[in-house]
C-alpha cells in the first residue's frame, strides 16, 4: 500500500525574542523542535476543545512600594515583620537549596 504524503498548513507567529530563545533552549533539552511544540499545543486545543492550560487573572496585584502612602508601606512592612515573627520565613539557603534540586545549578 502506498504511502501518503502528509499535508501541512503553515502558521505564522510573532514572539519577543527573548521568549523565543529560551523557549528553544528548553525544547533543545527535551529534543523538540520548535515546530513540532507548537504542533503540540494546537493538537491539545483541538483534544481539550480549549486551551490546554489554565487562564486567569492572579488573585492580587503584587505590591508595587513606589505606589503606597507611608501607611500603606507601613502595614505591609509590618505584615512581613508578622511573618517573621510567626516564624512563616524561608532561609535564602534553603531556597537555594531546592533551586540546586530542581534545576541542578
Amino acid at each position: 500500500m502506498p504511502r501518503e504524503a502528509t499535508k501541512t498548513a503553515s502558521v505564522y507567529t510573532r514572539v519577543d525574542p527573548e521568549t523565543k530563545e529560551q523557549a528553544e533552549l528548553i525544547l533543545a533539552e527535551l529534543g523538540i523542535p520548535m515546530s513540532n511544540a507548537i504542533g503540540m499545543f494546537l493538537k491539545q486545543v483541538v483534544i481539550q476543545r480549549g486551551i490546554p492550560f489554565e487562564l486567569k487573572l492572579p488573585a492580587s496585584k503584587p505590591v508595587v512600594t513606589g505606589d503606597l502612602t507611608k501607611e500603606q508601606f507601613d502595614a505591609e512592612m509590618q505584615l512581613g515583620m508578622d511573618d517573621i515573627n510567626a516564624g512563616r520565613i524561608v532561609s535564602a539557603d534553603d531556597v537555594e537549596a531546592e533551586m540546586r534540586r530542581l534545576y541542578g545549578a
